[in-house]
């Protein structure tokens, strides 16, 4: 719910006030005021004063998160991490990497498989192999690596793989990364199929909103739930059905850009 979807009205008056509180429940950073916390220590319930200062502080936040501009994806960019945004530190279980800086949600589900998977099957992954969001005043915004702005992109061990460079992946750990690929559903790219190769970035190749990328979040949520399955777990990258699938899609991503 957000203040447009209601009347103003409504919420500062009468038993709008009611709605109202119920309302900064749903806002960052104001749900104090709708707890009884709050009005056991104030003496009274949220008034329209209080509502509206909320509302002051709440788009304030976000005039100091958001750009208004997006990365070369369709993600909007956002100006710090940890703020109030939409991009935290987020953990990555399974692996010395204690956490990854990205978008929160589907984009998160997706990019921490990306890095699970790279940690069991292609080379073991400290903290510092991991790079994740960038200040739009950091990157290159024409450039993919535009993406690390908005929390929609990775780098994994920019040191090793550096951009502008091809063939820093043995034959195997590339079928590791095509099958990984091929295993999202193409909703990641992978920088070394740019033209400007860049073969330590993954990143979201969608768009907000499609559908695509929620049903393989949905799926990765079930797995990671699910003993035996996901990040880890034992697969044959040589049956014919993957290998297929990741042809398939290394065909289309190769000449897509």
């Amino acid at each position: 719910m957000t203040e447009s979807s209601i009347s103003r009205r409504r919420v500062l008056t009468g038993s709008g006030a009611l709605l109202g509180a119920a309302l900064l429940t749903s806002i960052p950073g104001t749900t104090l005021l709708a707890t009884p916390a709050y009005a056991d220590s104030h003496g009274r319930t949220p008034t329209g004063e209080d509502i509206r200062k909320a509302f002051r502080r709440y788009h304030e936040n976000q005039s100091r998160v958001r750009t208004g501009r997006t990365s070369p994806n369709g993600w909007e960019m956002e100006k710090v991490a940890g703020g109030g945004g939409t991009i935290w530190a987020r953990p990555v279980p399974g692996t010395p990497v204690r956490d990854v800086t990205v978008r929160i949600g589907d984009v998160e589900t997706v990019l921490v498989h990306v890095i699970r998977r790279f940690h069991y099957e292609i080379d073991e992954l400290r903290q510092d192999d991991i790079a994740g969001w960038r200040s739009p005043g950091k990157v290159r915004k024409g450039l993919p690596e535009g993406n690390l702005a908005s929390g929609t992109a990775i780098r994994i061990r920019a040191g090793h793989y550096p951009a502008g460079t091809r063939g820093g992946f043995f034959p195997e750990q590339q079928l590791v990364i095509r099958d990984i690929l091929a295993e999202l559903d193409g909703v990641v790219r992978w920088g070394g199929d740019d033209r400007k190769p860049d073969e330590a970035l993954f990143y979201i190749d969608v768009k907000p909103g499609n559908g695509q990328l929620g049903k393989t979040a949905d799926r990765l949520r079930i797995w990671q739930d699910t003993p035996g399955q996901g990040a880890g777990a034992p697969l044959d990258m040589t049956s014919a059905s993957r290998r297929r699938a990741a042809e398939r899609l290394e065909k289309f991503q190769s000449t897509a850009k």
